[in-house]
């Protein structure tokens, strides 16, 4: 029952903020074209429910050149621009996810969508965080985000699963805001800012028994 009404809530939520934030996102659009000519959304296809692939949209924040004039590959620090930082700090960059809630990709609240390189690394256990929608914030992104290991993550994220409701879906909604406004990381992309997911390795003593 709650999922539909949860589906509810964030399809008139995003419905009702895509109108308010609209200049924002008029000019946040023009100052990324503006800046270095690039496309203005960053597209990248991600694993959702039932690990079905959907697109993802975020403002673009960082340059298309990946090499300098030496032919060296840039960091991501490096190719980030200053819109994209400062778009990043104030988790602008977020808002086109507003479309993939209105399309039903994705939910205000729920495990943050990884790559779908990801999927035949995953256990069993950590699979079952694509039960649910994923979202533009969860539980693991309040509870330490880029300091927790993945596996720490993927614990925090089947939490969810097994217990997700109105009251934790509030607490993770105003502990996001709080993060966003603290400029906590709350919106660092874990692609950019983790070692890539290589699977879960099984200690030996566990192979034993």
């Amino acid at each position: 029952m709650y999922f539909y009404f949860k589906r509810f809530a964030d399809f008139f939520a995003a419905a009702v903020l895509t109108v308010l934030l609209s200049p924002i996102m008029l000019v946040a659009s023009v100052a990324v074209k503006a800046e270095d000519g690039g496309p203005i959304l960053f597209k990248q296809v991600r694993p959702g429910k039932n690990c079905r692939l959907f697109t993802v949209y975020k403002f673009r924040t960082m340059s298309v050149k990946t090499q300098d004039s030496n032919g060296r590959e840039l960091t991501d620090m490096e190719r980030t621009t200053k819109v994209g930082g400062f778009l990043r700090k104030t988790s602008i960059d977020e808002l086109p996810q507003l479309f993939n809630i209105l399309k039903g990709d994705m939910s205000f609240i729920g495990p943050r969508p990884l790559l779908p390189e990801y999927l035949g690394l995953y256990s069993p256990e950590q699979n079952r965080r694509h039960e649910v929608l994923p979202g533009i914030s969860g539980l693991a992104q309040v509870n330490g985000r880029n300091a927790l290991t993945w596996d720490e993550k993927f614990t925090y994220d089947i939490r969810y699963v097994d217990n997700y409701n109105l009251k934790t879906d509030l607490y993770i909604f105003f502990k996001t805001i709080i993060n966003v406004l603290k400029r906590d990381g709350i919106n660092s992309d874990e692609a950019h800012t983790m070692e890539k997911f290589r699977g879960t390795e099984i200690k030996s003593e566990e192979v034993k028994n």
